[in-house]
């Protein structure tokens, strides 16, 4: 059975103050979520004071985002090493806002993918279609693409060092859930596309689904069978909210 993951993406939030106090609230829980993995995303200013606060115990740290370059003359960037030589071990890649608030393309997160890969990282790859594109039926097209293009760069076989986020761009932050039985058809189309490569990297690559999720909804979503955890946005910013979320993944295991 595949190990669920929570993660929670803080995205543009954070004071040191706020981060001891949340981190806080989701260590005095950590012994009881030992069935699941749990990580949290700050903000890059923000992830060596995570790392220390997170030492020594089974709480994962990682960035929102990272360069595909690896050193050089770009500035503002933050490449995949510096994130790995501060502590971090995951990376959120080609998230919804980056590819539409930030140009970023199917062939940028695909290199990005690759430099997060070399430098010992484990990517969590974002997928997903906006409203529009569900709309015209064209979910499964999107997200194929999306898929085809990190496959294309990187081989099948890099799926096994990867977590796959699905997340439909319209229900991100809008209070909007896709149902479970949206989110799973979703999630079995894409461990369908990585089983036409490889049967095995399908079976064990975990994919978690992320939009509005909540305490409230977790336990439905995290039962469907290709739903391993969730990629948390809003909700991950108070602890008691991350944690209802965080057990309801943990009670799924030896469920399904």
């Amino acid at each position: 059975m595949r190990k669920p993951i929570v993660v929670g993406n803080w995205k543009l939030n954070g004071t040191e103050a706020a981060n001891e106090e949340l981190v806080s609230g989701v260590l005095s829980e950590m012994n009881a979520l030992a069935a699941i993995d749990v990580a949290v995303c700050p903000p890059f200013v923000y992830v060596p004071q995570v790392v220390g606060l997170a030492k020594g115990t089974a709480l994962g740290v990682g960035g929102q985002n990272c360069s595909e370059q690896s050193s050089g003359a770009f500035t503002g960037e933050v490449a995949p090493a510096m994130l790995s030589d501060v502590g971090a071990r995951y990376v959120i890649l080609g998230h919804s806002e980056r590819r539409a608030l930030y140009g970023e393309t199917d062939e940028i997160v695909s290199e990005k993918v690759k430099a997060a890969l070399h430098a010992g990282l484990t990517p969590i790859l974002c997928v997903g279609e906006t409203l529009e594109e569900r709309e015209a039926d064209e979910t499964e097209a999107v997200v194929r693409q999306q898929l085809a293009a990190v496959i294309a760069g990187n081989g099948i076989k890099a799926f096994d060092r990867m977590v796959i986020a699905y997340e439909p761009v319209w229900a991100i932050g809008t209070g909007r859930t896709a149902s479970p039985e949206q989110a799973q058809q979703v999630h079995a189309f894409i461990r369908g596309q990585l089983e036409s490569h490889d049967a095995q990297v399908a079976q064990s690559v975990r994919i978690q689904y992320g939009g509005s999720v909540k305490p409230g909804n977790a336990a439905e979503l995290f039962g469907q069978p290709d739903i391993d955890g969730g990629l948390i946005g809003g909700a991950s910013l108070m602890a008691e909210d991350f944690l209802g979320i965080c057990r309801a993944a943990a009670d799924t295991v030896g469920n399904q």
